[in-house]
């Protein structure tokens, strides 16, 4: 365990990445994929965190219109890591060169900074998710070898300890961290390091148990992105160099239960750099965001029909990607189920919004293609809430 304080920070790094600034475009513009057009479809509240403008900008979409919730944008109080939001849609969370700022989320999307302005933690986390029991906020920092929980109050959101249990890590390179929907283990991707598996228990004062390793498939490749299936079948890991071809990266399938890797695993991500995979809430598929492939910056999303058989689940490549915008780093889904969003952090645009195609299954038809800001506003996140 850990005292929180100011003495103990260490300033997390954030890649910067270069390349064009975003525009506005037609909102309905097709990007390619499984075609695109207008909708008349209505979505739930989502997040952008604006990275270069040190903003959140919140919004709906209200019969096909992108709609901004009242008060968006919202400025921060320092340049930001990551962001997330509380399974009870209270709270939201958003990591800074300060530390961790705590939002409340009205019933219209409005956020309003709490705990009197001041950071509920001084970590830097680099990723970070709230557990199932809104009790604990789990986080990495860049440049650190460790999981920290942080003890929340479910009803204000508020810190309730001074004490920070942590949980070794092998590596300092952390990429990504998730939690599993049933509340049993923490995945983090480690880059070179490979991904750790973590037993997660809510209910002990210390929830984080000693580290796994997954190593990463290839010794040339790093993993970048974690998820776990909605139903706790299968979880992901997202890697570089993980298959053979000019965009060699990778979706590796695992089954949740044995921990062993599917056969056929890994898939082609369809790109190079698999940044965020995002498992449907239905469970039926799985998308992966690559913030580029072998042909130029424009990020391109691969797609997994979730096949349950028998004995087994397996995965199968959808027939078409979709492409998004320039360095694709982020996916959600609204909560109502219409909509998946991607944030592309050199724009062109900074969000595009897909629909379900209506006969090819699972294929995203491209609706929305907007900036969130005043270009170049570096989109790192995109989240919804549940």
């Amino acid at each position: 365990m850990r005292l929180r304080g100011w003495a103990k920070l260490a300033l997390a790094s954030i890649i910067l990445l270069s390349g064009c600034s975003g525009f506005w475009d037609n909102p309905y513009a097709n990007n390619g994929g499984g075609g695109g057009g207008t909708t008349t479809l209505s979505s739930g509240i989502f997040y952008v965190l604006n990275t270069l403008t040190n903003q959140i900008a919140g919004y709906s979409v209200v019969s096909g219109t992108v709609t901004a919730v009242p008060g968006s944008p919202f400025p921060l109080l320092a340049p930001p890591f990551a962001m997330t939001i509380a399974p009870n849609n209270k709270f939201l969370y958003v990591s800074t060169t300060n530390g961790i700022y705590l939002y409340t989320i009205a019933s219209n999307g409005q956020l309003t900074l709490g705990n009197a302005q001041n950071p509920i933690s001084s970590d830097q986390a680099a990723s970070m998710q709230v557990d199932a029991s809104n009790s604990w906020l789990i986080d990495t920092i860049s440049g650190q070898p460790y999981v920290y929980a942080i003890p929340i109050n479910p009803s204000t959101g508020i810190v309730t300890s001074v004490t920070e249990p942590s949980t070794p890590l092998p590596a300092t390179t952390v990429q990504q961290l998730t939690i599993s929907p049933d509340n049993s283990m923490a995945l983090v991707a480690m880059g070179t390091g490979g991904t750790a598996l973590i037993p997660f228990n809510s209910g002990n004062t210390n929830p984080l148990g000693t580290a796994s390793i997954i190593a990463v498939k290839n010794v040339a490749g790093a993993a970048l992105s974690v998820a776990v299936d909605p139903y706790n079948r299968l979880f992901y890991i997202g890697e570089t160099v993980a298959t053979s071809g000019t965009n060699a990266g990778g979706l590796r399938a695992f089954d949740f239960g044995t921990l062993k890797e599917l056969s056929g695993s890994p898939y082609s991500s369809f790109g190079l750099a698999p940044y965020s995979i995002l498992p449907i809430s239905t469970g039926n598929y799985v998308y992966v965001a690559n913030r580029q492939t072998s042909s130029g910056s424009t990020g391109v999303i691969g797609g997994f029909a979730v096949v349950a058989g028998s004995s087994a689940v397996a995965l199968k490549a959808l027939g078409s990607s979709f492409n998004a915008g320039t360095h694709t780093v982020s996916l959600t889904e609204d909560n109502t189920g219409n909509f998946v969003f991607a944030a592309n952090y050199d724009g062109n645009p900074d969000l595009t919004g897909y629909v379900f195609d209506p006969t090819n299954a699972g294929y995203l038809d491209s609706v929305i293609s907007t900036s969130t800001g005043t270009d170049p506003v570096q989109a790192s996140t995109v989240v919804a809430l549940h």
